[in-house]
């Protein structure tokens, strides 16, 4: 069937970046160039022109002072924020969603389909992660503490709006089963391969990419490569930023974020990916693979399906020596990972592969939501 006549709404939690989520969203936004995009806020310049071009439509979340660094601090008024938009005269929502998107409000008329990154995680499994001692301030754990079951009943309850889930693992499938007790369907994010391929040689540093995030775990590599001594360059941006600068020694090199072109070469030239966080997938040791490059992996979570024995190393248990005597095999060479086998295994990952997954399930569920 064709969607061209149909009416479509788009729905992101927010755009002020570009992760995994938006990469998903940017396809989202190649299949139905026409459709309207709704979001608690849009910084502007920080996404694709893909998704720029969009027609976007913000809620009063948008007006909030200090909303573009601040904007977690609004946590509570998220769930009536998104809230605030009816959608029910589309024919076609489909929803991006971390945190609030998918609890977008329609009259049940429309065929509503969230592609779910994670059921809100602060508020669910990695409570403490993200507000545990000593990494907010008292007022703020307080404050989480005091919403957490506001925030997880609405979660919860919201989730009865959408009639299909679609989710980016089988990792995130059980959380979904556990926290909503509803099915859904398994579509691994893409990754761009046009943009990701191996290089000519290799230098002596590693490279983390991604958000300052807590769930991230940029701390912990930091302190297993304070030891090591050996190079390791970041790239990005995010909450821990400060406190991950300021523990770091010298051999440690901060990018900040960089442009595309550069990126690529730095996963080329990398020795290898460090991967240390547990992630709900994470697309990034995809992208290292695709450019010939092995990965080391925490090994839990997203990383169990998108890193294997033949393309990285994993370490067990979420410590500095475990990622240490990880990083330490990578240099010992014992651990023998051919550049072909990285990028073989990176091509199942394939941007072309996700949108036709995409729209297969987007037809199948509307046909059968109307019939």
């Amino acid at each position: 069937m064709s969607f061209e006549r149909k009416k479509i709404a788009l729905v992101h939690d927010w755009l002020n970046g570009m992760r995994g989520g938006e990469k998903c969203l940017e396809v989202f936004c190649e299949i139905f160039p026409k459709a309207d995009l709704y979001t608690l806020f849009h910084e502007p310049g920080k996404v694709s022109s893909t998704i720029e071009s969009m027609r976007i439509i913000p809620s009063f979340v948008q007006r909030l002072p200090f909303v573009f660094k601040k904007y977690r601090h609004y946590l509570p008024l998220f769930p009536t924020a998104i809230e605030q938009f009816n959608l029910s005269n589309y024919d076609l929502i489909l929803s991006s969603s971390h945190c609030v998107a998918k609890g977008i409000r329609h009259n049940g008329k429309p065929y509503h389909v969230s592609y779910i990154h994670t059921p809100m995680r602060y508020m669910w499994g990695l409570f403490d992660t993200y507000f545990g001692k000593g990494r907010t301030s008292w007022g703020l754990r307080t404050a989480a503490k005091t919403m957490r079951p506001y925030l997880q009943n609405w979660d919860f309850h919201s989730s009865d709006r959408v009639h299909h889930f679609i989710c980016n693992s089988y990792n995130v499938q059980q959380r979904i089963l556990k926290i909503y007790n509803r099915k859904s369907e398994v579509i691994h994010p893409p990754v761009d391969l046009s943009r990701f391929h191996a290089g000519t040689g290799k230098k002596n540093y590693y490279l983390m990419i991604g958000a300052f995030a807590p769930n991230k775990r940029v701390d912990l590599a930091i302190e297993a490569f304070n030891i090591l001594k050996i190079p390791l360059k970041i790239v990005g941006s995010g909450q821990d930023e400060a406190y991950c600068k300021r523990i770091a020694q010298a051999h440690i090199e901060f990018l900040g974020n960089v442009d595309d072109e550069r990126i690529a070469q730095l996963y080329q030239e990398a020795k290898a990916f460090v991967f240390p966080g547990e992630d709900d997938f994470g697309i990034t040791p995809l992208e290292a693979q695709a450019c010939g490059t092995p990965v080391i992996a925490f090994g839990k979570g997203g990383a169990l399906e998108t890193v294997t024995e033949e393309t990285g190393i994993f370490f067990h248990e979420p410590t500095v020596t475990a990622l240490q005597n990880a990083v330490e095999q990578m240099e010992t060479g014992k651990h023998q990972i051919s550049s072909e086998a990285c990028v073989d295994h990176a091509r199942k990952f394939g941007r072309d592969r996700y949108k036709q997954q995409i729209l297969n399930s987007l037809e199948a569920g509307y046909q059968q939501h109307f019939s």
